[in-house]
This record gives structure tokens, C-alpha cells and sequence, in this order.
């Protein structure tokens, strides 16, 4: 069993509480279209504090699901988090290496990852991993964020220099927080078929202040808020920009601002007469 990823956000209960915020906001926009037969076995990989666990179940009562993270603490806040709201969920929670799942070929009817690749250094190595588990004709759901589809009102080279302190910080991770535009590239390598990619784009302003609120403020301004500690010992930024960054991101969110960031979700399907694991 490997140690968990360098997850750039840190495990803490204000990142748990991030993470169901943004899962709550964002769960029309990202589930629309993702529902599975009852009885079909479904792989969540990479559950985290099972945020999309909770609305993976609610839109597909009677599959069975199998919901997998590296870290025994994510999962005990998941399993604490869907049995709370969801008592009646089908869900089975294994601890486990993406790169190294405990389960037989073709084990899974549908292979569902949302947020997760973005962390990895070999994200179409986990691609095929997970190809190995799903059986031929399965479908694979992937969504991802791209941060470099943020863009608001008004403008601000400070905020914007905010952001690409996260961006730089999770390369140095070995993640990509820019991958949202290579998912078709990335799942096509990875040995699936029929791929399609389409943007799930969020647009906030004054006329939708809940989304104001659950996505700009307590989402997205949550999450680079969250690394400036990080920023500043890595020589990115200085205090005096940092905070400047952070209040004009924060005009995005006030009643004369306007804010923008593209999901990308892919859907794909592992071929009847599986090639060579990407």
C-alpha cells in the first residue's frame, strides 16, 4: 500500500468541509447525465471524504457501489458521511492503491472518478489500472476542473497570479491542475473507445447568489486560500500580492462582479475486445 498522494489541499477538516460544499453546489451541474442500472456494479476510485459518494448514490439507488481511496482517514469520513445521509446505500469502502486494486478483471460495470487525476504524476497509467477492473462494454466517468478556465470581473493580474500559485504548487506535486483540456487525449491513450468530452461551465453573478456563495466564495476562494502558507515558503508570491490577489478575487464575488471555471466530464466505454493496457 502506497502512502496517500500530496494532496496540495492538506486533509483538514476545513478542506472536508470544502469538498462537501463544493459537491453540494456543483451537483446538478457535474451528476447530470450520470446514473447507473440497479444491481450494476459501479467503482468510485479515489472517493476522498465521500463529498460525491453521497450524490453518486442518490441518483442510482440500487446499484452497488465499491468506493476506493489510498488514505484510511478519507475513508472513515466518508463511510461516516454517506451512512449519516445515506443509511440505505449499497456501498462497500476498500483502502486501496489506484495503481494496485485488490479486485479481478472485468470486476466492474462502470468506473466513476471525479477530481482525482488532477493529483497524479501518471494519470493515464491510472486510467488503464482502472480499464483492467472494468469489464468490456463498461462505461468509465471522469470529471475534472481547469484552472486555467478561471476567468472574472473585474479583472485582476494579482488574482490571477493567486491562482497560478496553486497551479505552479501542484505541478511541484506532480499533479496538473490544468488537465481538465487533455481528459480526450488522456482517456483516448488509455486504451478506451467512443470518448466524449464536454465542458460543464459555471457562471456566477448576482442573479445566482447560492452558487456565488457555494462556488466562488466557499469553493473556488476557499481553495486558493487554502495554500498561501505553501505559496509564500515556496518563494511564489509575497504577503503584500497574496492578500491582494485574494481581495480582487473576492470582488468576483461581490454584486458587481461576475465569475467563470469550466469542468471538463468525459464519458468513454472500455472495448469489447480490450487492446494492451495503456
Amino acid at each position: 500500500m502506497t502512502t496517500p498522494i500530496d494532496y496540495v489541499h492538506g486533509y483538514s477538516a476545513h478542506e472536508s468541509r470544502r469538498l462537501g460544499d463544493q459537491a453540494d453546489t456543483l451537483a446538478a451541474l457535474l451528476h447530470s447525465g450520470t446514473a447507473y442500472p440497479a444491481g450494476s456494479k459501479v467503482l468510485e476510485a479515489g472517493c476522498g471524504v465521500g463529498a460525491q459518494t453521497l450524490h453518486l448514490v442518490a441518483r442510482s439507488p440500487g446499484a452497488r457501489f465499491t468506493a476506493v481511496d489510498v488514505s484510511a482517514e478519507s475513508l472513515a469520513q466518508a463511510r461516516a458521511h454517506v451512512s449519516t445521509h445515506a443509511p440505505a446505500a449499497q456501498v462497500t469502502w476498500q483502502q486501496a492503491d489506484l495503481f494496485e486494486l485488490p479486485f479481478p478483471d472485468g470486476e466492474f460495470d462502470h468506473v466513476f472518478v471525479c477530481f482525482v487525476l488532477e493529483h497524479l504524476a501518471h494519470p493515464r497509467k491510472a486510467l488503464a489500472a482502472l480499464r483492467r477492473v472494468l469489464r468490456p462494454g463498461g462505461s468509465l466517468t471522469v470529471i475534472e476542473g481547469d484552472h486555467g478556465s478561471t476567468f472574472f470581473h473585474p479583472d485582476s493580474a494579482f488574482a490571477h497570479a493567486a491562482v497560478d500559485c496553486l497551479v505552479r504548487l501542484q505541478s511541484t506535486a506532480g499533479g496538473d491542475a490544468l488537465i481538465g483540456r487533455r481528459l480526450h487525449p488522456l482517456v483516448t491513450a488509455a486504451g478506451y473507445e467512443q470518448v466524449v468530452v464536454r465542458p460543464r461551465t459555471v457562471s456566477t453573478d448576482r442573479s445566482r447568489p447560492a452558487l456565488v456563495n457555494g462556488f466562488t466564495r466557499s469553493t473556488f476562494i476557499a481553495m486558493i486560500e487554502s495554500v498561501r502558507q505553501d505559496a509564500l515558503a515556496a518563494g511564489l508570491t509575497t504577503p503584500a500580492d497574496w492578500d491582494r490577489g485574494i481581495d480582487d478575487l473576492r470582488r468576483a464575488a461581490a454584486d458587481d462582479g461576475t465569475f467563470h471555471y469550466t469542468f471538463f466530464k468525459a464519458v468513454a466505454v472500455n472495448p469489447a475486445e480490450p487492446g494492451p493496457l495503456g
